[in-house]
């Protein structure tokens, strides 16, 4: 609401300042200042005009602020310092507009141009673990954000069907347990926990006979040619494991719009394409001598990473590189390659949900066509990935141009340990001198993603249980699941990407501190408010209009209680100018600390006994309070929403 009101506001300053001076002003900048003792806004624009004008900046704010104050919606103006004019709004005529707002948010605006934004991209050999949870929570998050900013987004999820850890998973079905397809088919067992275990059981194997290495090509080449039994053995294993994926993370309320196959990249000959081009383009050159004899190779000289040397893209054996099929399938991403996929309806779709997958088969009658382009495309990937990301940039700017590369972006992001008493619980062993505790897929050691749900439904589910012994089990599940996923999905967005995360479970569920059932808790406890005043026979809507009389709030917006209000209306207010930062900074963790910051506010007011709504003296005092209490409830659910945090009936 913040910025339609901002734009509304420079509007009018813009007119004023061309009348009084005959200046034109392009971006008007509006900060907020330290204090509210000091102002709602701080206009710096009398330092602009003093270069403009040729007079001092004081001398023009003592000029403005009189004719600032005669502005719609701005109550005084005032001048500080050396020239900053600081504006106290019209807080009657403000909250009303925020009431409005809130009661009935407006569709945002839409923006041109299609965005994309793949992540999870787990490779299907295995269950997920704790890492890919913090991929798809901070993939998702900024999906919704970008929805919010007006942005059409397609979801996607990279499905490496055709890689190394794939075949590596076949190795062991095929040498270790000599299991057939039928044998497979018929595992009764968590398939995805199975293959986990057996994964780590062929690195260990590798490991004994460096030899038996020699299987995982012959099995990669036989999955990547998709001929014989080998290959239609690592079909079913890598189909069955993404529908395991993706009932992971449905309990997150993760979901995708489109799941995109390698194999069906290099079916559908996406990467010659790609090749053709990146040869027309002069992108990449054929080595004849050198350590890269034999290979192609892309220039990447002057890089940004100070890494100047010839990134591999097709191997000496003509084998490509992960980061060339990369390269081919960010340029279908962006609508540069000329190509598209066929689509078909996936097995968990949903009609709420849709779901479609790419297929080197017959396309689904009335399937979407996916590759019409975007103009921005954001992938999720760990900063390990940093460097091959900026090859895919550069090699999309050789072909496609600085355009293209400009709308590659990379939302990376570190990886995730547990502290040592998660870790205990989880039932790792510990050593006791580490300070955290590190994680290795490949040998067995890591958090799945499941059972680290698991456990803090299990805990969230023992809290209830003791707080209140006498709730139904069907009530306290349901609690205790949407605890785990706000607890879960706040901790994984609290922090920067870049920075690593030490995930511990009993500070994550926590009830007091910045944590998902923090925010949670406080919009529960308003709307228990809200429900003893109609308990009491009161009608809310009835006190909602009454709290709407510009003269009632006017008078109570201007005491001290008011003034505690007006703190966390004019935080609510910024709700959408936070989504923008956080979009424009690729930073979802902005959006945390607002919901804590609007949680705080409501706290910071409602703590103080002489603010109850249910002992108000006077109707028109609950009337106001109780318009505190509903816009609060109201708005923060909505901000929960942007984070995927579930608000529960009961805590």
């Amino acid at each position: 609401m913040i910025l339609a009101f901002q734009t509304d506001l420079t509007g009018r300053i813009r007119q004023t300042v061309s009348e009084a001076f005959g200046v034109t002003l392009g971006e008007i900048l509006v900060q907020t200042t330290p204090r509210l003792d000091l102002g709602d806004m701080a206009l710096p624009l009398a330092f602009d005009l003093a270069k403009k004008i040729g007079r001092k900046p004081r001398d023009i704010a003592q000029e403005l602020a009189p004719r600032l104050a005669s502005v719609a919606g701005i109550a005084r103006a005032e001048v500080a310092g050396g020239g900053f004019i600081n504006l106290y709004l019209d807080r009657s005529a403000f909250t009303r507009r925020l009431a409005s707002f809130v009661s009935a948010p407006p569709a945002p605006e839409r923006r041109d141009g299609r965005v994309i934004v793949e992540h999870t991209s787990i490779n299907p050999n295995k269950a997920a673990h704790i890492g890919h949870v913090r991929n798809s929570i901070l993939g998702d998050t900024f999906v919704r954000l970008l929805q919010a900013r007006g942005h059409e987004v397609l979801t996607q999820n990279y499905i490496d069907d055709t890689g190394v850890q794939v075949a590596d998973v076949i190795v062991g079905f095929e040498r270790l347990e000599k299991k057939s397809l039928a044998d497979i088919r018929a595992l009764d067992a968590r398939f995805d926990y199975y293959c986990w275990d057996l994964y780590a059981r062929v690195f260990e194997w590798y490991g004994e006979d460096r030899e038996r290495k020699a299987l995982q090509a012959a099995t990669l080449h036989a999955i990547e040619k998709h001929e014989g039994p080998t290959a239609q053995l690592g079909e079913y294993v890598a189909a069955r494991i993404v529908r395991a994926h993706i009932a992971t993370m449905a309990r997150l309320d993760i979901g995708y719009d489109l799941l995109v196959r390698e194999s069906d990249i290099l079916r559908q000959h996406f990467w010659a394409k790609a090749f053709e081009l990146l040869k027309e383009t002069k992108a990449i050159h054929f080595e004849e001598e050198g350590k890269a004899k034999g290979c192609w190779v892309l220039g990447m000289s002057g890089s940004e990473d100070g890494l100047d040397e010839n990134k591999i893209i097709v191997r000496s054996n003509g084998t490509v590189t992960y980061t060339g099929k990369d390269i081919a399938y960010q340029l279908w991403k962006l609508g540069k390659l000329g190509l598209d996929f066929r689509y078909r309806r996936h097995e968990d779709s949903t009609p709420a949900r849709p779901l479609w997958s790419s297929t080197s088969g017959a396309a689904d009658e009335g399937a979407p066509h996916f590759g019409t382009g975007a103009s921005l495309v954001f992938n999720v990937i760990d900063v390990g990935q940093s460097y091959p990301q900026r090859v895919v940039k550069a090699g999309v700017a050789a072909v496609a141009g600085p355009d293209a590369a400009e709308g590659t972006r990379h939302l990376g992001y570190e990886k995730v340990v547990l502290s040592k008493a998660t870790a205990k619980e989880l039932g790792y062993e510990v050593d006791e001198d580490a300070g955290v505790v590190k994680v290795s897929g490949r040998r067995g050691l890591g958090v799945k993603a499941d059972d680290l749900i698991d456990a803090l439904e299990a805990k969230a589910a023992n809290e209830i249980a003791t707080r209140d012994p006498e709730r139904v089990a069907k009530d306290r599940e349901k609690a205790a699941r949407d605890i785990a996923v706000g607890a879960l999905r706040y901790f994984m967005l609290r922090f920067s990407r870049n920075r690593i995360i030490t995930f511990d479970m009993e500070e994550a569920l926590a009830f007091t501190g910045e944590t998902g059932p923090y925010i949670q808790n406080s919009v529960v406890r308003a709307k228990s408010i809200l429900a003893k005043v109609s308990a009491e026979g009161h009608d809310l809507q009835a006190l909602l209009r009454r709290a709407a009389d510009k003269d009632l709030l006017g008078s109570w917006l201007a005491t001290e209680e008011g003034s505690s209000a007006w703190s966390l209306f004019l935080a609510m207010a910024r709700t959408e100018e936070a989504i923008e930062t956080a979009v424009r900074t690729e930073e979802p963790s902005v959006m945390t600390r607002h919901a804590f910051q609007i949680a705080q506010a409501f706290h910071g007011y409602y703590q103080n006994p002489a603010h109850t709504v249910l002992r108000a003296e006077t109707e028109d005092l609950r009337a106001v309070r109780v318009l505190v209490v509903d816009l609060f409830v109201r708005h923060t659910t909505d901000v929960a929403g942007l984070l995927g945090i579930p608000i529960p009936d009961r805590m």
